[in-house]
């Protein structure tokens, strides 16, 4: 008898926090911060003064902790960085930080029902519109929960195959010699690789969003654990009183994935270069 009663209690619960997101105008906004750790040991030049190396390291981190919104109805999302006022950067950093924001901070556009993914980037100053099927994630549930924030969170767990251009071509060898023959070297190509994510998703909120490209939940991913990201969600709000229209991007150069692959990668070791000709692109 208390199991039905339990099994009746879960029912009627599913029901209750089903209603608001049945009807037609749903919409929400779901706001992240995302951080990833970096191997310092991948950038700089070797006769960096441990100074340099902390100032170095400050502006990654500025660069890789940002705040995130992602907004969503029952069928598509919008994800984008938080538009904060922020001061100068002139003298700390220069190219080296637009490219590294550039390449990572993009608008992406998921829709769960036409299983379209659409992610822009700007890359030196030109836009870039990589169109994408929605990569299908085999999700394995794990039955363990957590609290975050009011949401019960489910654990769930995969795979993901993951392609992007290597940061780590932008370390500089360790003297002339290996500088020479660098230079002459073709670039090798750009391998995919599989990385675990972790993900913890809850049912208060049935819809299949998450984000970045993460999403195929029975429910908004509220966090995501990779490789060295943490992407965690710090505040929701349903059904907010200013209406929102979700459209997708449609400006820029469109490319495949692998296509933007490629060049991004030629821009990183195009940037490198610079930076041993000109001492750390201060010319």
């Amino acid at each position: 008898m208390k199991l039905f009663f339990r099994k009746l209690f879960v029912l009627f619960f599913v029901l209750f926090i089903s209603i608001p997101i049945e009807a037609q105008d749903f919409q929400g906004k779901a706001y992240y911060m995302s951080k990833t750790d970096v191997d310092m040991s991948n950038f700089g030049r070797p006769d960096m003064s441990e100074d340099q190396k902390k100032r170095m390291a400050e502006r990654l981190k500025s660069m890789f902790e940002k705040t995130y919104i992602l907004s969503f109805n029952k069928i598509e999302s919008i994800y984008k960085v938080e538009e904060q006022l922020e001061a100068p950067t002139a003298g700390r950093g220069g190219g080296f930080s637009n490219i590294m924001s550039g390449a990572i901070d993009g608008i992406k556009y998921k829709n769960v029902k036409s299983n379209q993914f659409l992610s822009e980037h700007e890359l030196f100053g030109k836009l870039f519109l990589i169109k994408e099927d929605l990569q299908k994630m085999e999700w394995k549930m794990t039955g363990e929960t957590k609290q975050i924030g009011s949401y019960t969170c489910f654990k769930a767990t995969t795979i993901k195959t993951w392609q992007d251009f290597d940061i780590s071509s932008l370390r500089r060898p360790p003297n002339r010699d290996e500088n020479k023959a660098d230079e002459n070297k073709q670039p090798e190509p750009v391998t995919p690789k599989k990385v675990e994510v972790v993900a913890w998703y809850t049912m208060q909120i049935p819809v299949s969003q998450g984000p970045g490209d993460f999403w195929g939940l029975p429910g908004l991913i509220l966090e995501v654990n990779t490789d060295k990201t943490t992407i965690l969600c710090t505040k929701i709000v349903l059904n907010p009183s200013e209406k929102f229209t979700i459209k997708p991007p449609s400006k820029g150069k469109v490319v495949s994935k692998e296509e933007y692959v490629e060049i991004a990668t030629e821009k990183y070791k195009e940037m490198r270069e610079n930076f041993r000709r000109g001492g750390g692109g201060r010319r």
